[in-house]
């Protein structure tokens, strides 16, 4: 039986990048779908359920991806509708890298310390990756403040955290570097989640800080979220700080990533999404 692997990406054309890694993962076949919608997904994962016996959809799977969170939200949610034991598949959710990058990060974080009753700073964490790490951080039991530089935004974003991992972080804005300090003020970790080229964090800031111990930034466009870093750094001890680069957490971001294709085809009716994607981290880091 030929394991097969249904791709579902909003976009107009699905991710060659997520291709790759799910075939470098598995050894399965794909069929590659974009342009997927709530409105069409039904056919589609039908074509899925009712094509192999109850026992034979162990080697079918879906991964829904694409470069919108939202849209494949909407998607992943009418595919939870659709199927039903014993006819289910396993599915994984890992739309723009948001739950594979997020579960790399805070892994490496809580392996250098202990994030249970630590303050945790998400800088610009308002998005998907944001989002998603702080998340985990408060199943961590780490108390955690999302900034940005609208407080609407950060309230909103906090909000749909709440709604979604039961906890909900603190908000802060943050606009400059001059509202860097009391938002860091007791921080044990701070992980930088802006966009690409934007510096959250100044190089005399972190060097500086008394209290901080981890540092990771998701940047890895110049300039670097965190200032004087490098992006392959992975626990490069700098000033008593252990700081991550974006490149040296994408490495376990691969092996997360491809660790999570393979497990779609070891049990069925599994649903790998932002908890079940991190579980996983600890024997892709091994």
């Amino acid at each position: 039986m030929r394991k097969i692997l249904l791709q579902l990406d909003a976009d107009p054309q699905p991710s060659v990048f997520d291709a790759v890694t799910a075939l470098d993962s598995a050894d399965c076949v794909m069929l590659r779908h974009g342009a997927v919608t709530p409105e069409n997904v039904t056919a589609l994962v039908h074509g899925c359920m009712f094509t192999r016996s109850p026992k034979d959809l162990y080697s079918t799977a879906i991964f829904i991806g694409g470069s919108s969170v939202e849209e494949a939200g909407q998607i992943l949610k009418k595919v939870r509708e659709t199927q039903w034991p014993p006819l289910d598949v396993s599915v994984m959710f890992d739309p723009n890298g948001c739950n594979t990058t997020s579960a790399a990060a805070v892994h490496y974080m809580a392996s250098c310390c202990d994030m249970k009753g630590k303050k945790v700073a998400v800088l610009s964490g308002t998005g998907p990756v944001g989002q998603r790490s702080a998340g985990l951080l408060l199943n961590l039991g780490a108390t955690v403040v999302i900034t940005s530089r609208n407080m609407d935004k950060a309230r909103s974003a906090a909000n749909a955290i709440g709604e979604r991992f039961g906890k909900t972080p603190e908000c802060a804005v943050m606009r400059g570097d001059q509202d860097t300090p009391p938002i860091l003020d007791g921080a044990a970790a701070v992980i930088c989640c802006g966009a690409a080229g934007v510096r959250l964090l100044s190089e005399k800031l972190w060097r500086e800080h008394p209290t901080l111990k981890v540092i990771a930034d998701l940047n890895a466009v110049p300039p670097l979220g965190a200032e004087g870093t490098e992006a392959v750094w992975r626990a490069r001890e700098v000033d008593g700080k252990i700081v991550f680069g974006a490149i040296g957490i994408g490495g376990l971001k691969m092996k997360i990533h491809h660790r999570a294709i393979a497990k779609l085809f070891e049990e069925k009716g599994l649903l790998l999404d932002t908890e079940g994607i991190y579980a996983l981290a600890q024997e892709a880091a091994e």
